[in-house]
């Protein structure tokens, strides 16, 4: 995945709760894509569906609508919709606003408990 972005970048997810800190770089996204091996069992599947393309104005820029499906273990499964405001230059993705409803993602991977830990955090 990280391969789809260039060197240098400016990936921003605003709705991220907690904040986050802008990726700028192929590397940072590299390390936000890596899942550390003792977590991978516990993190539920991700396929990405439903994937429209939006062209705009800007040769550079497109809108793309799709949803992340997870699958849990017990073969449950939820969407979680998503708009990803990107701009496109040599075939490589060089900034992206990537707009994703926290509470559905934590609700959809099983650990709305960790949002509210953090949220309970950033209020005391």
């Amino acid at each position: 995945m990280p391969d789809l972005y260039g060197e240098v970048t400016d990936v921003r997810h605003p709705m991220a709760t907690p904040e986050s800190e802008p990726l700028t770089s192929r590397r940072a996204l590299r390390e936000h894509f890596t899942v550390p091996p003792e977590m991978r069992e516990s993190l539920p599947k991700r396929s990405v569906v439903d994937v429209v393309v939006h062209e705009t104005a800007d040769p550079e820029v497109i809108v793309a609508e799709f949803a992340y499906e997870f699958t849990l273990s017990d073969d449950s499964r939820s969407k979680v919709p998503c708009v990803f405001v990107m701009r496109v230059r040599d075939g490589q993705i060089i900034e992206s606003r990537d707009y994703i409803d926290p509470i559905r993602t934590y609700t959809a991977r099983g650990h709305l408990d960790r949002l509210l830990a953090s949220l309970r955090k950033g209020v005391s």
